[in-house]
């Protein structure tokens, strides 16, 4: 047994959750990982793995030897592309994922900027608010909104946005502007699940509590511009972060409520699934992104 091959199986199968999966990766047979994983058990004296008929899943030494696997897998690659002079200019297939709407504001002409510097790369851009699993999917980069809760990707902190209550001048011209976070289970509320999936929102007293205001939505939807444009309509009361709203509020369609009340603001993050060795695209993209954006939207 080779036994950086049999890490390298059992990486592959714990990151997709099937042999399948991981022999279709490597471009192997489905028996031949089977029995790279059985060797590399036989050998750690050890299960790494639990298998049933419908599922694979890590013990909880499997889990802690994925680190270290992950880590040394790492550390070979890394060594290897020192020796192949791996700091060439980025070529290839590029993948970048990022949500609607930022993406379509933000993440499109950096992405352009990029492959105007770098023309041998061929970029694929996929904006979608939902999660992309980035190992499953074949994406080397992603932007990310919020606290980072996969422990195994690496998150480059590029700038930060604030979660605000906004309304229309002609709403609020009509209903009482709610002073404190316990006015709005009074008025019309708009939700956007792509924020809040549940309907609560999250604000921060001024003594440093968190609290959560449960509402009644008159409006739910999963798209950032359909709550934008219901809210401009004077339909309701909407929380959405600064980026989205800035627009609007520079041109006094909405307006910002409950300032002093909101939580922290958000990092905003390139994220990628590696943290020893970045390919030359990947290491291009996110200096590009450092250089060249201004992804603050905290002031309105």
């Amino acid at each position: 047994m080779d036994r950086l091959d049999a890490m390298a199986a059992f990486v592959a199968v714990a990151d997709l959750r099937g042999f399948s999966q991981a022999a279709r990766r490597l471009g192997l047979s489905p028996s031949a990982v089977t029995r790279l994983v059985a060797a590399l058990e036989e050998r750690l004296s050890i299960r790494l793995l639990q298998r049933t008929t419908r599922s694979v899943t890590l013990t909880d030494a499997g889990a802690r030897y994925l680190e270290r696997a992950r880590r040394i897998l790492a550390d070979v690659e890394e060594a290897e592309g020192e020796a192949q002079e791996e700091r060439t200019l980025p070529t290839g297939r590029f993948v970048v994922t990022a949500p609607d709407l930022f993406g379509r504001l933000n993440v499109a002409p950096l992405m352009s900027a990029f492959l105007a510097r770098y023309p041998a790369v061929v970029g694929e851009l996929i904006l979608s608010d939902r999660r992309v699993n980035l190992i499953e999917e074949g994406v080397d980069t992603a932007v990310r909104i919020g606290v980072l809760a996969d422990s195994s990707l690496f998150a480059r902190k590029v700038g930060e946005t604030r979660r605000v209550v906004v309304a229309s001048p002609e709403y609020l011209a009509r209903r009482k502007k709610p002073q404190s976070p316990g006015d709005i289970a009074s008025h019309e509320v708009i939700q956007f699940t792509g924020l809040t999936p549940t309907p609560e929102w999250r604000f921060s007293q001024q003594d440093g509590e968190r609290s959560h205001v449960s509402f009644t939505p008159t409006f739910v939807t999963n798209s950032a511009d359909a709550a934008l444009g219901h809210a401009e309509l004077g339909r309701g009361l909407t929380m959405l972060l600064a980026y989205q709203v800035a627009e609007s509020v520079r041109a006094g369609r909405l307006k910002v409520l409950l300032s002093k009340f909101e939580p922290p603001p958000l990092p905003i993050q390139l994220v990628y699934p590696t943290t020893r060795l970045l390919s030359a695209k990947v290491r291009a993209f996110v200096d590009l992104a450092v250089e060249t954006c201004n992804w603050q939207f905290v002031e309105l």
